[in-house]
């Protein structure tokens, strides 16, 4: 693994992931809020960004809904900000990868 990360101090089976599988991790490294934890080790994060318009010299403020893969040994719930990063297609929309708790609710 490339990152500089703490190893979660629970240790899990998961063979997807990167702490105690084989998951490469890559690219970008993201913050955000988790809005939804009902799929199975998948949860969904909202990224709040601001989005600059020329024409008007202000900003617009958007947001991104990511589905991300959840490991079992950091086990994120619903209402926590958590750090996720880049890896390789996990399913049809499941590209992140859940590797920070960043605080709690």
């Amino acid at each position: 693994m490339a990152l500089s990360l703490k190893k979660p101090r629970r240790t899990c089976t998961d063979p997807i992931c990167p702490f105690h599988g084989t998951l490469p991790v890559r690219g970008r490294l993201l913050e955000g809020t988790i809005v939804s934890a009902k799929m199975e080790k998948t949860v969904i994060i909202r990224r709040n960004y601001l989005h600059y318009i020329r024409k008007y010299r202000r900003y617009e403020r958007r947001h991104d809904r990511i589905p991300a893969h959840n490991p079992p040994c950091i086990n994120a719930e619903e209402g926590e900000k958590v750090k996720i990063a880049e890896c390789r297609p996990i399913s049809k929309t499941v590209s992140f990868v859940v590797v920070e708790k960043l605080e709690g609710k």
